[in-house]
């Protein structure tokens, strides 16, 4: 699609003349550095953040899973980690599936409703 943009510009900058041609490059240009600088940036910076937390934790840190559940970390293996989320009751979720908070959790697309 960028190249079809591209040919266009360039197809007309010979008709309308060299700066018209310029301009919409430079356009398309502040464009995607606009893009990348508002969206993508900030997304892979909190992936980052969350990758870092998943490799730091530990047992008996507090965590909250993608669907809600806070609990207790009590062992890690590979993939998976053994939470406790009360008395006698622990459960086995994906690794993927933990967020040092609430808001990560909401923030990074998984639905979380809150029983207040």
């Amino acid at each position: 699609m960028l190249n079809s943009i591209l040919l266009q510009a360039a197809g007309s900058a010979g008709a309308q003349g060299g700066a018209s041609g310029w301009s919409s490059i430079i356009m398309i240009v502040a464009l995607i550095a606009i893009f990348y600088f508002f969206m993508i940036r900030p997304q892979s910076k909190k992936q980052k953040e969350i990758k870092k937390f998943r490799d730091a934790m530990k047992k008996g840190d507090k965590v909250t899973t993608a669907g809600g559940i806070h609990g207790k970390i009590r062992d890690i293996k590979e993939n998976v980690i053994i939470l406790q989320i009360d008395d006698n009751v622990k459960i086995t979720i994906d690794k993927a599936m933990v967020y040092p908070s609430a808001s990560d959790a909401v923030e990074s697309g998984a639905d979380i409703k809150n029983n207040a």
